[in-house]
């Protein structure tokens, strides 16, 4: 008997069996075919949710994207927080890797997979940096810190903290990626106009 599935069902399945096969095969090595065969579909039932094995791709991404940007906007919503307590959080909260896994990260450090690499780096910044200014917003509206252009630094900010400590771009020994973790820490006081290590111990005290 044929099972007939919803909307959302049949896409979420294409969705997790392609970021299986990405993950097992390599993006590029991975055809549209594999993944109707994984799945025992048909292709038109298959471009009937995705237009091409790219727009799944975009799909993936935004999923984890939409996680940790669900995840920060329940920081930047809590009353009983700080702006200070909001924006540490924030920012360990963008890590992700308990429900991408990972493999599943280390697969799109590969340089057969730089375009996935690239769109995941491009969504986090365009849904975070807009988050990240409210909380920036927050604290010049009670005199906490001041920013110009909160948007644009927060843009800027996480470009260059998502490349810099990207160990699929960049090979660091563990003391050359703390250095470069403190300088980005102190970039974002001086970015705040607040004193010289307000956020630096408490940042390196979190990440342990």
């Amino acid at each position: 008997m044929r099972i007939t599935k919803g909307y959302k069902e049949r896409r979420d399945e294409i969705l997790d069996t392609a970021e299986r096969l990405f993950h097992a095969k390599g993006y590029d090595k991975c055809t549209v075919n594999d993944i109707l065969n994984e799945i025992g579909i048909a292709k038109g039932t298959f471009y009937y949710y995705f237009k091409s094995k790219e727009e799944v791709m975009d799909a993936i991404v935004s999923r984890y994207a939409e996680i940790a940007a669900g995840r920060v906007e329940e920081i930047v919503r809590k009353e009983d927080a700080s702006p200070e307590e909001k924006l540490m959080n924030a920012f360990l909260a963008m890590q992700i890797k308990d429900k991408v896994g990972d493999d599943m990260l280390d697969e799109m450090h590969k340089t057969e997979n730089a375009l996935l690499h690239q769109k995941m780096l491009n969504q986090i910044v365009t849904a975070m940096a807009p988050l990240l200014a409210k909380i920036i917003e927050e604290g010049i509206g009670k005199n906490v810190w001041s920013c110009r252009y909160p948007l644009q630094y927060m843009q800027i900010f996480l470009a260059a903290a998502l490349t810099l400590t990207d160990e699929g771009i960049f090979e660091l020994d563990s003391d050359s990626q703390q250095k470069i973790v403190v300088s980005l820490i102190s970039l974002l006081e001086t970015t705040l106009g607040v004193p010289e290590d307000s956020f630096v111990r408490k940042f390196l005290q979190r990440l342990r």
